[in-house]
């Protein structure tokens, strides 16, 4: 019997994808992108690296590597900071240093949101 996945069934697999040296050596050569004074989406992130769907992983990425990679430069959705207390607090902190200005809880996505051009992709 042959039975079609569903979106829901495919994106649960997307999720649960192994992990891969090569997709997480992208994500880095993207997150040591984002300069300082700017911010980038986890999806903004996992989609330039050519991962879309993949800023989950982006995060736990992130979790993983300590303080080898800018990780204060990449928040959530709209601007928001993910992390919880103290986490939270120091990343704020870390990028008001770096110039970055809120509105409330949320980065001023207007003024700090990275964008990523491909011509400017690291090989």
């Amino acid at each position: 019997m042959n039975k079609k996945m569903t979106a829901r069934e495919a994106l649960r697999k997307l999720v649960r994808a192994p992990k891969s040296e090569q997709r997480d050596a992208a994500f880095r050569r993207i997150i040591r992108q984002i300069p300082r004074g700017k911010v980038a989406t986890y999806g903004q992130v996992a989609a330039a690296a050519g991962y879309p769907l993949y800023h989950r992983h982006v995060a736990q990425l992130l979790r993983k590597a300590g303080g080898a990679l800018p990780w204060q430069r990449v928040v959530g959705s709209g601007g928001a900071i993910k992390l919880k207390y103290e986490a939270a607090l120091e990343q704020r902190t870390r990028l008001e240093f770096e110039g970055v200005r809120f509105r409330g809880k949320h980065v001023d996505m207007a003024e700090h949101q990275h964008r990523f051009r491909p011509w400017e992709f690291e090989g």
